[in-house]
């Protein structure tokens, strides 16, 4: 029997036959339905209500639908009638209205644990039949799971063009003196925009997760929109990455987002397909909960972070500063200087190697080969600093032997050409392609094993997301394999490095980047990856510790590419590990240099000297205190052995300020970037009355 008539049964078994529970009932009608204002039939009249505690679902008699936020009140966030779940066929036209049958409920218990299920099913006029299977879990209130299948139940083939999940339309609040909406969008630009922004009428981002770039591409699968009340976000929850968009698009009426991707085939009469599953969530604050959330739920489908190492909080130095000028002499000359500040690692960046691609140390900086590598290796664990090598592991340059000994491994798109990566003048090694993991697995192997490196700087904008490949060397089932196969590519990686050594560090530094959910597992470091701003570093903070975990090793990158370039406020505040490119005692790039001068010196060494007491990022970031979109001034929060720390930041700022999180016990506050003593404080409602210029740190401390 298939598993189309099989599926088919099973829901007329469920429809005819289902005992509701009391619980179940309650939820299918608790929310009577409105219909928008736009909307010409009374929808509400006839609609099929589902939800939980904090998330209501009604579809009317034609499937549209509408998501609540509950409780609900004459405020509450609701959003407008539409068709959420669609098609477009090839010739065009949009496949929307589904005449809905009775709906059927059960109870489920599976990888996510106990929770209901509604099964929806309705046939459009065109002789398509939809289905929309909703599931809502205890253990996650707010999240609903959505999957939809469609039929043809008609008697000619139909050309199908793309498919569109959890469309939501809410309404547009015109105000004056803030956006009506803040935004988190997914998907990676090679503009590299921020990836929380302000929304206001006329503001529109396809965030797809295929190529935007020649080297761009990839991203987490979600895009969350809130007011100061709460807010609705959409999403996949697939264990691979998938080549969808997740439009955004803010207008006079309303702001719409929605899962949507292009699925190019014909369905014969009878056959059957469906869409990845997707998810709808509404919650309070600021987009945190959603990918909070998110990380929970692909955790127990396996798609997790590792446990950060010890050794991955230590503050770094990288050699970056001197560019790819830079010498062995050069390296050694500031070691020292690196020990004395504090700092823990030291990185060879860009430049080490003779071609990218083939990896052989370059002659005229490393005459003695592998033993002045060994050597340098051996000096900086001398110094007392864990060494930290930089590689760009899907990359080849032209020129390299490796294009003439293995021309196979290159990916190639559909015309047979190769790939460009135009940031480092190379081409793409197929992720997806045996031979291109071995080399990386024996690469790795060097490096760690013989070398002696203890841990790996993976960098790169093209190591987020790949181009499908069209290699017939590589005998693909399908192009979308060298997408699907990245993650598998990196955690081979991360895994050869851990078997040598358990203690290694894995960085993944996708440039500029939205950086892609689904690579995480194999990382143990994560930085904020060429941020253009203090802004990107606080708030790429906010976003990496919900996605990676509240304790994730997320470092804010070079202090010098900071606002100022020495704002280690925006990385010490938000809970990053700290990290410095400078050089000394002197600068070959009188133009560009990062020499550390006396005066900077006195302020790295404070800020290092105050990072290594707190050691903020082994605590919890408290993510879900402040909204960083509307509450002024912007806060983060850090709870550590008992004590929060917070970190306060704006132009200018003078008046009251909430202490979000202190306990009923009083909490004696201390400004500990300038030993003041700021009173006590403590309680639901406690407030501090303060004035500052660029930020304010305040440890509150159990009386």
């Amino acid at each position: 029997m298939d598993d189309t008539l099989n599926a088919r049964r099973r829901f007329i078994q469920i429809a005819a036959g289902t005992v509701v529970t009391p619980r179940a009932l309650l939820l299918a009608g608790a929310l009577p339905a409105v219909a928008d204002a736009r909307t010409p039939e009374a929808a509400g009249a006839s609609a099929v209500t589902f939800g939980d505690a904090s998330l209501q679902l009604a579809f009317d008699g034609a499937m549209r639908s509408r998501v609540a936020r509950l409780p609900a009140h004459p405020q509450a966030l609701l959003s407008q009638w539409c068709t959420s779940e669609f098609l477009q066929l090839a010739d065009g036209r949009r496949v929307t209205h589904f005449a809905r049958q009775a709906p059927a409920f059960e109870a489920i218990d599976g990888v996510h644990g106990k929770g209901r299920r509604m099964l929806l099913a309705g046939v459009a006029p065109e002789g398509v039949e939809k289905t929309v299977d909703v599931r809502l879990y205890e253990r996650y209130p707010g999240f609903a799971f959505v999957r939809v299948a469609y039929r043809n139940v008609g008697r000619a083939s139909l050309a199908i063009r793309s498919w569109t999940n959890s469309a939501v339309e809410c309404p547009m609040q015109h105000t004056a003196s803030q956006p009506a909406y803040w935004s988190y969008s997914g998907g990676t630009y090679p503009d590299r925009r921020d990836w929380v922004q302000p929304l206001k009428a006329g503001f529109a981002q396809e965030n797809f997760l295929g190529m935007t770039g020649s080297d761009y591409g990839g991203g987490t699968p979600i895009v969350d929109i809130w007011r100061r009340d709460g807010g609705i976000a959409v999403g996949h929850v697939e264990t691979i990455p998938h080549i969808v968009s997740l439009p955004l698009a803010a207008h006079a009426h309303g702001v719409q987002i929605a899962v949507s991707g292009r699925e190019e085939l014909t369905l014969a009469p009878g056959d059957r397909f469906e869409t990845i599953e997707t998810f709808v969530a509404v919650h309070g604050g600021d987009y945190f909960a959603t990918l909070d959330a998110y990380r929970r739920v692909m955790a127990d489908r396996h798609v997790q972070t590792p446990v950060p190492p010890r050794d991955s909080y230590d503050a770094i130095w990288c050699a970056w500063g001197y560019e790819r000028q830079c010498t062995t002499p050069m390296i050694e000359g500031t070691l020292a200087k690196a020990r004395e500040l504090g700092l823990g690692w030291a990185v060879i960046d860009d430049g080490w190697q003779s071609v990218i691609g083939d990896w052989h140390l370059d002659p005229a900086k490393y005459p003695g080969g592998t033993a002045d590598m060994k050597r340098l290796v051996a000096r900086m664990k001398a110094e007392g600093l864990k060494p930290r090598l930089w590689f760009s592991p899907l990359s080849v340059a032209p020129g390299a032997d490796l294009l003439h000994d293995h021309p196979d491994m290159l990916l190639l798109d559909k015309d047979g050409a190769v790939q460009n990566i135009t940031w480092w003048n190379s081409f793409y090694l197929c992720p997806g392609y045996a031979r291109s993991v071995d080399q990386v697995r024996e690469l790795v192997t060097t490096f760690i094993g013989d070398w002696g490196f203890a841990g790996l700087k993976l960098d790169g904008q093209h190591l987020n997301g790949v181009p499908l490949c069209y290699n017939p060397a590589h005998r693909h089932a399908r192009p979308e394999e060298s997408v699907e196969k990245l993650h598998e590519f990196l955690q081979v990686i991360y895994d050869t490095a851990r078997r040598i050594n358990p203690d290694a560090v894995i960085e993944l530094c996708p440039c500029g980047t939205s950086q892609t959910f689904h690579n995480f597992p194999a990382t143990n470091h994560v930085p904020a990856s060429d941020p253009e701003s203090s802004w990107q570093v606080r708030h790429k903070a906010k976003t990496i510790k919900a996605l990676m975990g509240p304790s994730a090793s997320f470092a804010g990158d070079h202090v010098e590419l900071s606002e100022g370039g020495a704002d280690f406020a925006s990385t010490v505040g938000v809970g990053g590990v700290v990290s410095t490119k400078f050089t000394w005692p002197v600068d070959p790039k009188p133009k560009d240099s990062f020499l550390l001068t006396p005066a900077r010196e006195d302020l790295w060494r404070k800020w290092i000297g105050l990072y290594r007491e707190k050691m903020l990022p082994m605590g919890r970031y408290r993510g879900e205190l402040y909204d960083i979109g509307f509450d002024k001034p912007e806060a983060h929060v850090v709870e550590k052995d008992g004590r929060l720390y917070y970190a306060f930041y704006a132009r200018q700022w003078r008046g009251p300020i909430p202490l979000r999180g202190l306990g009923d016990g009083p909490y004696r506050l201390r400004d500990y970037f300038n030993d003041r003593d700021l009173g006590t404080a403590g309680g639901a409602h406690a407030t501090l009355d303060q004035a500052f210029e660029g930020f304010l740190m305040i440890e509150a401390i159990p009386a």
